[in-house]
Parts: structure tokens; C-alpha cells; sequence
């Protein structure tokens, strides 16, 4: 069975390698190992791609990242932003099922909604509202951050993530 290093020094398409990485991750816990140091200790193009594999793990099986939280909360806020993008969705991903096991990202995720980059914007919106959503003790004052973080926000895309989430957790009371 390749493992990660291999996957990622193949002629395959960034694509391929992100489908490849993920499958070898959700396979076994070796390969998931790997992933983690690779996030860790990678150049700034492997941490990008660990993290964006990292989003397709937790789509997959968020259990198997729940022990690496603090892995991805202390990457959200790393220079490169495929880094900035796939650490918060896998987060918002595991938020789902794990709510309480997600909410020290908060105040970096909320840091990321200053960020300049759209995307960055978008992904720490998502994480957010899925934490929002799913994590009672949370609500209130994420609610709160959104409804005045909604009104300073300029892009559509990020705000209407945050609008979502406000009007899903108002239905659910």
C-alpha cells in the first residue's frame, strides 16, 4: 500500500493526490498519522494539501479526527490559506457530531472572519455556523457575534452562511 509521502511525490493531479490521501487516511491509522505530521511539519503546499484531505476525512468519518482537534484549531490561523480554508471546514464537519469537542476553535475561527481572503471568510463562517447550530451552550452568544458581524460583512457568500445559521437555530427553538 503507498503511503502518504508517496502519494504526493506521484505524477497524479492535485485532485487525485487530495481523493488518494483521503482514502489512504480514512483506511487505516498509519496513513492518518501520516496526514497529521504532514500538517504539522509539511512545506506550505503539503499542509495545504493535508488540510484540504482533512475536510474530506471528516465528511467521511469525523470520529477519526476528533483526537487531532488541537492539530487543526492550532493550524487555522497558519500563512497559507488552503491551510486557513480546509482546518475550519474540517472543523465545521466534525462540529456536526462533536460539538463539544470542537468549541476551543471558536475564537480563532472568529479571528478568520477578519481575514481578507473571501475564502477564509467562508470556511470560518461555515465552521462557525456549524458549531452555532449544533452546540446549545454555544448559541446564544454566537448568535449574537453573527447578527453584528452580518451587518459589517460585504460579501454575499460569507453573510449568507451566517444568515442560515441564524435562521436555523431560531426554527429549532
Amino acid at each position: 500500500m503507498p503511503d502518504i509521502h508517496a502519494v504526493l511525490s506521484s505524477a497524479k493531479t492535485h485532485k487525485e493526490q487530495v481523493a488518494a490521501i483521503t482514502r489512504l487516511a480514512l483506511r487505516d491509522r498509519r496513513s492518518l498519522g501520516e496526514l497529521i505530521d504532514l500538517l504539522e511539519h509539511g512545506t506550505d503546499v503539503e499542509k495545504g494539501t493535508a488540510a484540504e484531505a482533512m475536510k474530506f476525512v471528516s465528511q467521511e468519518d469525523p470520529a477519526r479526527l476528533v483526537p487531532h482537534m488541537d492539530v487543526l484549531i492550532r493550524n487555522i490561523d497558519y500563512r497559507a490559506p488552503r491551510v486557513r480554508w480546509g482546518c475550519p471546514e474540517a472543523i465545521g464537519n466534525i462540529a456536526k457530531k462533536y460539538p463539544e469537542k470542537v468549541v476551543k476553535a471558536v475564537p480563532k475561527l472568529l479571528d478568520n472572519l477578519k481575514d481578507d481572503s473571501t475564502v477564509v471568510r467562508w470556511c470560518a463562517a461555515y465552521a462557525l455556523a456549524e458549531i452555532a447550530k449544533n452546540n446549545l451552550k454555544e448559541q446564544k452568544g454566537l448568535v449574537s457575534k453573527f447578527k453584528s458581524i452580518i451587518r459589517a460583512e460585504k460579501n454575499n457568500g460569507v453573510r449568507n452562511v451566517l444568515i442560515k445559521a441564524v435562521a436555523a437555530i431560531g426554527k429549532a427553538k
